[in-house]
Parts: C-alpha cells; structure tokens; sequence
C-alpha cells in the first residue's frame, strides 16, 4: 500500500446491517493520482486483491491470490477513504481496478462511500461476475470493460473454461446500462488471429459498442518466457480494417 494514506478520521451515515456484516473491501494497491486509468478524468485508482483468472499477458499477477498482505484490514480502507477526503476538489474521480473488483462483496458499499464524498466512480472489470456487475453499474459513472478474445476462445487467454461466457452476460449488461464505456482488447498475434479480430469488431459493433480500445502486449518479466520480450503493436493495416467495420477504435 502507498504510503501517503492518512489516518484522518471520516464520518459517515451508519450502513445498512446487511453491509456491515460484510468485510471491508481488499485493497491490494492505491495509486494516488492517475491520467491515464480514466481517460479524460484525474483519478485515484483502488486496486482490489483477487481474480481466479491466469490471464498470460496479466500485468498485475500479485493482485491474482485472493488472500492480500494487508489481509483485509479494516483500518486500511478507512485511511484510504481519509486520503480521498483529503483530495477533494483536486480530482475528478476513483478508480475501482484489481485483480478483479467484483470478485469483493464490499465493492458496492465502497462505491457509495466514494460517492459520499462527491467523486465519480470508474470501474475496471473483466465482466467474471455479472449479476455482481449488474448491482453496481447504477453507482458507476464509466466502465472499462476486457473483451479478451472471442467468448468461445477465452480459455486460450484465461486458462479457465467456460470462461467467456460470464463476459458476454456483462457486455450485454454494460451495452444496455447506457454509462460511459471502453471495450478492451490486448492484442497479442499467437493470442488473437486477425480473422478472429475481424469477427469481434462485427460483433461489438452489431450489439452496440460504440468505443473499442486495441491495447498492444507489452511484455513483464513473467511474460516474456511464453510471450515474447518488448512490444507488440497492431499493424496499421490491420487496424484500419478494424475501424471500418466495427465500432469506434483507438490504440493504446
């Protein structure tokens, strides 16, 4: 955890009995200020602890077990919350990214104490829990939602089967909410072929996708055994087919 988080103390109405019976939220990492997480927006970024995903391009592995190093101690995030006080009128919003946010039961609480104190809510998810997705998209100003590969592929990216199932529900969810959005895809050439690229963009953009975010594979430590060192950033060519036949596209 970063060390600038404050002691302050925080006030707020009491929550209801069913949230107090709820741990408080896992946070695995804080970053104080971000320009990039929420684009167009200064943010804090909470990363929450957990994701059951082995995705082989993850930047964050240490975020993947479920039990943290602050092993869910309350007192975290409540100086986490006395820091945010502390920036209000400096930023425009938090963050919630991981690990996988909606893996934590207290995700929804958190969001309304984020709330409380006048900051937008962004979420990062990789749509594994949809009916959990579907409870906090109400509080949720902008989702950044993965779209890996396609949803009958994604064992090849998650290691887990099934697994892209749960992703089509949330894309459906995220589509028909109306928020603010950003698809994400990391592109990876032994990961994704093109054609497989050409049926996602017609896909997203026959649901009603209208921003869709091609991420080159920057390779980690972790990754470079089975991945590949440096970078790998879509063709220009390739790219220029994506953007006439899906929805709006950008490189990141």
């Amino acid at each position: 955890m970063n060390d600038s988080i404050s002691s302050s103390p925080i006030t707020f109405r009491p929550a209801p009995v069913e949230h107090r019976l709820i741990p408080p939220l896992d946070v695995g990492g804080f970053t104080p200020l971000s320009t990039t997480d929420w684009p167009g927006q200064l943010a804090a970024v909470v990363f929450v602890q957990g994701c059951p995903w082995r995705c082989h391009y993850c930047h964050n592995p240490s975020l993947q077990p479920r039990e943290s190093g602050c092993g869910r101690d309350s007192h975290t995030w409540d100086r986490l919350l006395g820091t945010l006080q502390q920036r209000q009128g400096l930023l425009d919003g938090v963050v919630f990214s991981g690990g996988e946010p909606t893996l934590d039961a207290a995700l929804e609480r958190s969001m309304h104490e984020v709330r409380a104190l006048g900051f937008q809510v962004g979420l990062h998810t990789a749509g594994l829990y949809p009916q959990r997705l579907a409870k906090v998209l109400p509080l949720v100003d902008w989702v950044a939602l993965d779209i890996k590969t396609e949803f009958e592929d994604y064992k090849a990216i998650t290691s887990v089967p099934r697994s892209g199932e749960p992703v089509r529900e949330s894309l459906a969810l995220v589509l028909a909410s109306g928020k603010a959005h950003e698809l994400r895809t990391t592109w990876h050439p032994d990961l994704i072929p093109e054609a497989a690229l050409m049926r996602m963009a017609r896909m997203l953009k026959s649901m009603g996708a209208r921003h869709w975010v091609l991420q080159g594979y920057r390779a980690t430590p972790v990754t470079e055994a089975t991945l590949g060192p440096g970078e790998r950033t879509p063709p220009d060519e390739l790219v220029a087919r994506l953007s006439r036949i899906g929805p709006a596209l950008s490189v990141r």
